[in-house]
């Protein structure tokens, strides 16, 4: 059974999509989830509610300080070209409550690249991308921090959050709030693997 059929049905049945994820290697699980449109990703999310995902679960706690850990995405987008991307992590010191983070794109040059602050939220009761913060000092191998009030991103990451929940061992789900409001718009990530 693919992921599709897992979430077609209802009501999902996450331990089973859990399983079947865990299931495959990085590559398998990336094309599973790149087969999956906006209404699943929703229905997912729902789903998954209340499963709450550590800052640890974007990079374990054995990736060393600094290192960017890739999540590869697929977001609800109708249009296909502007669906997958990735968010890449990084623990910036030894001991951080929060990673430092960046949504690369093919047109990352085009609109930013959407730095964010990885935290716990109390109201939200797990982990969130908080594009109102970005990092204050830019880490190695990360493109220029800016402020997400400027150019392009303006339109697209200002004033955001995006709601985290767990899925598998390897995959998060996300939901965003802009403005405070909830939108429909979500995407699944798929942790790379990393190597002790």
């Amino acid at each position: 059974m693919s992921l599709f059929d897992l979430l077609a049905a209802k009501p999902i049945d996450v331990d089973a999509v859990a399983a079947h994820l865990d299931g495959l290697d990085t590559a398998g699980r990336i094309a599973e989830i790149q087969t999956i449109p906006g209404r699943l990703q929703g229905a997912l999310w729902a789903a998954a509610t209340g499963k709450a995902v550590p800052v640890d679960h974007f990079v374990p706690a054995e990736v060393p300080d600094g290192t960017f850990i890739r999540h590869y995405g697929r977001n609800s987008f109708p249009i296909a070209a502007f669906a997958d991307f990735e968010k890449r992590f990084a623990r910036p010191r030894k001991g951080a409550k929060e990673l430092w983070a960046y949504n690369h794109s093919p047109v990352m040059g085009l609109i930013g690249a959407g730095h964010f602050v990885l935290r716990n939220d109390k109201e939200h009761k797990t982990t969130v991308c908080d594009y109102y913060r970005v990092p204050p000092v830019q880490l190695e191998g990360a493109p220029e921090v800016r402020s997400n009030s400027w150019g392009l991103s303006f339109f697209v990451y200002r004033h955001m959050l995006d709601v985290m929940w767990q899925v598998s061992k390897h995959v998060t789900v996300g939901r965003v709030v802009r403005n405070g409001y909830v939108e429909q718009e979500y995407f699944l990530l798929v942790r790379q693997e990393v190597v002790a």
